[in-house]
């Protein structure tokens, strides 16, 4: 019996040793740069420790900008996401022939480089002095006033990032719903059909409860991906996102470490471990909500 355990813990050892040398140790570190007060780039060392830097990163107006705009985006594009994703995999689900076809015609934007989407939305959106941008035209045809959706006001700029990363999360989500709406039995149709069920109750009592482990699973990964979101703001507003007002958590902690204010580990570390305390406080919450409402 020893033997065998010997035997599957060193099966497990590379693994265990990729964790800590590239997970475990680099967080560790990041605990110990947060609490460093003064540190020093060049020199690697430090004032003393003590809770200066999330003193400073809770005070700092663009950790604040960059915080906002992050629960903006999770609050609006996971449920939008969820929810457009939900309707688009019924409907699929409800097409027979060339199913699959449409399926990879809805997958096709993920597997699309985020710059070049993000390209595509400036050409659709920005306002230059050659053009007004497609969107602008379309609004103008119908009697709107011309918006500049890139470098205008704030609602706007938020309104293309919120589009934006719905049209990028989109195609997975339905991926996932669509694949689990096709697990479902179709037994239990039948016998709800045979007892005069109405289709929205077959939906509320019998498809919903079938696919809610996948529901919630989207709506974690979900929740934590728009967290992590900073690719999709600087393929829309380029790389200084703090003078566009569009930073979020993670583009924060990228400047602390290599953009113009760079060099600050220590106020980087704290931000980042700020980032991880809401994303798994957030988490935590819906684990807890999923025990009443998500049918295993």
């Amino acid at each position: 019996m020893k033997q065998k355990q010997l035997k599957g813990w060193l099966y497990l050892l590379p693994a265990i040793v990729f964790l800590g040398v590239f997970m475990v140790y680099p967080l560790i570190d990041v605990i110990i740069y947060s609490f460093e007060e003064g540190y020093n780039f060049v020199t690697q060392t430090s004032k003393g420790t003590g809770l200066y830097n999330f003193r400073y990163v809770l005070h700092d107006p663009y950790f604040v900008q960059a915080l906002r705009n992050t629960f903006i985006i999770v609050i609006i594009t996971v449920p939008v996401s969820t929810g457009l994703a939900l309707l688009i995999s019924l409907a699929l689900n409800s097409i027979k022939p060339l199913r699959n076809a449409f399926q990879t015609i809805y997958f096709l934007p993920y597997v699309t480089n985020t710059l070049a989407v993000g390209l595509v939305f400036m050409v659709l959106f920005k306002k230059t002095e050659y053009t007004d941008g497609m969107v602008n035209l379309l609004i103008h045809a119908f009697g709107g006033k011309t918006v500049d959706f890139i470098d205008g006001p704030y609602w706007a700029k938020m309104f293309v990032m919120c589009l934006y990363t719905v049209w990028i999360v989109l195609p997975f989500k339905i991926l996932i719903l669509t694949s689990a709406l096709a697990s479902v039995k179709e037994d239990y149709y039948k016998a709800a059909r045979v007892d005069g069920t109405r289709p929205g109750r077959i939906f509320r009592k019998i498809t919903l409860p079938m696919i809610s482990p996948m529901i919630f699973y989207l709506v974690i990964t979900g929740f934590i991906g728009a967290f992590k979101a900073y690719s999709d703001e600087v393929a829309l507003f380029g790389t200084d996102l703090n003078a566009a007002g569009m930073n979020t958590m993670v583009g924060y902690i990228y400047d602390m470490l290599y953009g113009n204010s760079g060099g600050y580990p220590s106020f980087a570390s704290a931000a980042a471990l700020i980032l991880f305390a809401v994303v798994f406080t957030i988490t935590c919450i819906n684990l807890m909500v999923s025990k009443n409402k998500i049918h295993y």
